[in-house]
Order: structure tokens, then sequence, then C-alpha cells
């Protein structure tokens, strides 16, 4: 049974060991060497410690998962708390980071791709979700989920849930879709600060410069900027910058690293409409009727301008068969004051009319909404006055639209499918939203935050449709030592 085990794990993280073969034998041993940057107290190599990489592939395997919005926020606490958990474990358990998206979609998180260049991580070392078979490593035994910026599964993952260990996250829980596990949730503005707070508390000595700058400056474009004026920072986001800021004087000014990731992030230039709708999007559904809810980072004008936007928007539908697309603008001003505003694409005047009405006639909260010009029968656009409503806020309004539409239409009693949200990509953000297995809603960052998260159409297919898992436990291992190189290397220059 022992060795079926094995066997079903190696499977799950491929049995290509190329990558590993490629490298002198001496530069792999100095990487395991490294390693324990991930695993406390290693003071040999990975395979002068066991007698065979299939005992190490035996081992279990920690993986810290973000959500499937995977933006700026869940991808940094992810990599940073896997970073503790490794260097603060007396036994040699493996902790592995791993983000929640295939790697191709990794270039459509703008921010995130230019923070891991300015922080000198390479995109290589990193482990995406379509490399690692977590349902293959849960069958056999060998898998421990540590969920951060996220609190519920999507369906396509629910035989996961017996496998989480414990849930960081800054959104609101529904308990009927939390795992039974460790729970610690608070209502910050980022969940980077939550990681921060642990790693202050827990072992402050192992914060270098470079992890202090990943949550340094996630947190700062989560609160955006630590602007009291938008509602987005609390008391403990703002003390744990202060605290990182005393350790690491010559960290960036805020309103630099600020202006640098929102510019990165609200860059679409080049993307398709297609791709600014996946770019940061959620998904809810009840009752069959299925809603994706994008946040596009542009002005609500130049958006409905765009050459074949109906085509595009119906064509959106159609691919991931969604009855309702949703799209929240958002850009900032010269002021550098959030201006929102809201656009409804759906072909069913019904389903659209009564979506609208119950947006309109909100009173807790407001949104403020003034009609814009129609382009077309089935888009009705918003200027929205009240830009203290982003995504996170507005998905009740939506889940309620929702409901109210499938009660008017006596459907039959089924049950409620809330996909949960998937694509914290505009608040990493996003409060549990309904699903009813594993609805969630991951991304919080609203304002500035990335792709999806529970039902994200981003990952509705399977991750291993594109074929076997590609990454060897060999693989991994030496990506976790690189990354921990990497880490010193920066801190050794950094320091001189």
């Amino acid at each position: 049974m022992k060795l079926q085990a094995t066997r079903k794990a190696e499977r799950a993280v491929g049995t290509n060991k190329e990558a590993g073969s490629k490298e002198p034998r001496s530069q792999r041993k100095r990487m395991r060497r490294h390693f324990r940057g991930y695993i406390k107290n290693r003071s040999q190599s990975c395979k002068e410690r066991s007698s065979s990489w299939q005992e190490i592939e035996s081992r279990p395997l920690h993986v810290v998962l973000g959500n499937e919005a995977c933006d700026l926020d869940s991808m940094v606490s992810a990599l940073t708390l896997a970073f503790y958990l490794a260097k603060t474990t007396e036994a040699e358990e493996v902790f592995v980071p791993v983000l929640n998206i295939k790697r191709s979609e990794l270039p459509l998180r703008g921010d995130s791709v230019f923070f891991l260049q300015k922080i000198h991580i390479p995109e290589s070392l990193l482990i995406f979700r379509d490399e690692i078979d977590l349902h293959a490593l849960h069958q056999a035994g060998q898998l421990t989920l540590i969920l951060v910026d996220h609190h519920a599964l999507p369906r396509s993952d629910a035989a996961l849930e017996e496998a989480v260990a414990e849930v960081i996250d800054h959104r609101p829980i529904e308990q009927k879709c939390c795992p039974p596990c460790h729970v610690s949730v608070e209502l910050v503005g980022s969940c980077a600060t939550l990681v921060t707070e642990r790693i202050l508390q827990g072992a402050p000595e192992i914060l270098d410069r470079q992890t202090a700058a990943l949550l340094h400056g996630t947190i700062i474009l989560d609160c955006v900027n630590m602007d009291l004026k938008i509602g987005r920072a609390t008391l403990k986001d703002k003390n744990c910058v202060e605290k990182l800021e005393a350790l690491f004087p010559d960290l960036p000014e805020r309103s630099d690293i600020f202006d640098s990731l929102q510019k990165a992030k609200f860059d679409v230039s080049g993307l398709t409409t297609e791709q600014m709708l996946r770019k940061d999007q959620k998904t809810i559904s009840r009752q069959g009727i299925k809603m994706v809810i994008s946040a596009i980072y542009m002005d609500l004008e130049a958006f409905l301008q765009r050459s074949g936007l109906i085509a595009d928007l119906r064509a959106f539908c159609q691919a991931h068969s969604c009855d309702v697309l949703v799209a929240m603008t958002i850009f900032f001003n010269t002021h550098n004051e959030p201006v929102r505003h809201l656009a409804i694409f759906c072909p069913h005047a019904a389903l659209r009319m009564t979506i609208c009405g119950v947006l309109e006639r909100s009173s807790s909260p407001s949104l403020n909404l003034t009609p814009a010009p129609s382009i077309h029968p089935n888009l009705q656009a918003y200027l929205q006055g009240n830009t203290q409503i982003f995504r996170k806020k507005l998905l009740p309004l939506l889940q309620e639209a929702l409901s109210a539409y499938s009660d008017s239409k006596a459907t039959p009693s089924g049950q409620h499918e809330t996909a949960g949200v998937s694509g914290e990509q505009v608040d990493k953000e996003l409060d549990g939203a309904g699903a009813l297995l594993f609805p969630r809603l991951s991304q919080d960052e609203e304002e500035p935050s990335l792709p999806p998260t529970p039902m994200n159409s981003l990952v509705d297919e399977c991750p291993l449709d594109q074929g076997l898992p590609k990454l060897s436990a060999e693989a991994i291992f030496e990506k976790c030592s690189q990354i921990s190189l990497s880490q010193s290397t920066t801190s050794s220059v950094s320091k001189k």
C-alpha cells in the first residue's frame, strides 16, 4: 500500500527528472544546501539526507495555495507564508507555494509580473496549478493544504477540503463553506497584512529585505497607498507597513511603489477585449443562471468605444457559458481618486431588467447610479456615484438579483449553485459569494486586484487538460532551493 501511494505521488508531481539532470551535479548540490531557507536546519543536501528521491517523494507536501484570482495579494501571501513556515518548522517538512492559475495566465497580471521582476524572483522558479496534481497527491495521502486569501474551494476542488489544515483570509467567513480546520480571519485591507503580522509575532528575525519588500508593496497596493478616504486600509494594515519600514528603512517610498504597481496593474495596452474580461473576473450562479463579473481597468467611455465590443461581449458569454456579464470599470483621476462605473450585458431582457432594478433601488448600500447612453439594447451602462462600492460589496446585490429572478420564474426547488468567486483579481478580493459546496470570493483587493477566485472561468477546466504534470518531485525541491538562493543573493547584495 505504501509503495502504491508513493507511485501515485510520483505521478502527481510527474516523473520527468531531466530538469534536474541538466545542471552540473555540484550546482545541484549547492542548490539543495540553500534549500534550508525553506526547510529549517537542513544541514545537508536533500540527496545526502535520503537514500533516494523515492524517499523524498513519499513525504507529504504542505501546499500553500492562494485563490483562483491569483492577484498580487494572493500570490505574495502564498510565497511569503510558505517561506515563513519552512523557516520556522522544526521537522523537515516541505512547504510549497502554488499559484492557483495556469502558468500561461500570469502575463495577464501585469502588477504581479512587474513586482516579481523588481524583487528579482524569476518566474521560472514559481510553481503553478497546472504543474502539480493536488488531487493525486491527496489520493496518495500526501497532501496538506493551507489556504491564503480565500476560505472556500470551488466545486471542482471540493474533494480537497478534507486536506485543508489552515485558512488565513481577510474576508467575512461563510460558515457553511469554510473547511473544519484552524481559521484565521480578520477584515483588513490585505491578506499580506495578516501574513506580515504572523511573521513579526512568530519569527521577525527571518525577515530579509526581499520578503519585506514583497509584503510592503502588496499591502500598499491593496490599501490604495494607505489613503484613509478610500476606506480600504485598517489600523492593522497601517501598523504592519510602518513596522516593515522601521526594520528596513531603505524600502521604496510608498507613493513610488504604489504608482509603479498601479500603473502596471492598469496597463491593458495590447490586450484584447476577451483578455481584459479574463484579467480579473469572478463568477457566481443561482439556479443555473451564471454571471461573470469582470474588473476593467479603464474609463467606461473608452471601454464602450472599443471596436467590435458587442460582438466580443457576445462571444465571451458564449465561450464561458454565462447568461450575464457585468463589467466594473475603474480608473484613477488626476487626484488619484477611483472612478467606478458599471455595464451590464445580457441578451435576456427580463433578467437584465431585474438586475438593473435591484442595483438602481438598492439603498444599503446605495450605488448612486446614473444611466449612461446605451450603445446597444442588450447593454445597460451606469455612472456610479458611490465610488466606495467595489466588487466585494457589489456581489451580495448581484446574488440578490439572481435570486429575485429565479423566484420570479418560480423555478422548481433546486440547489443554489454558486460558483463562488473567481478572480480576486479586483480585490485578490472577494468575500465568499454563494456557493454551496465551495463558494468563494477570492479577491479582496477590489481596487487593484487581479483575476478570479472560486468558480473563475479561468479555472473552469481541469488544470491537467493540457497533459500530465510537468514537475518532478526533484524539480519542486530544486525550485524551492533556487528561490531560497535568489533571496540569499539579493539579501547579501542589499546589505553591501
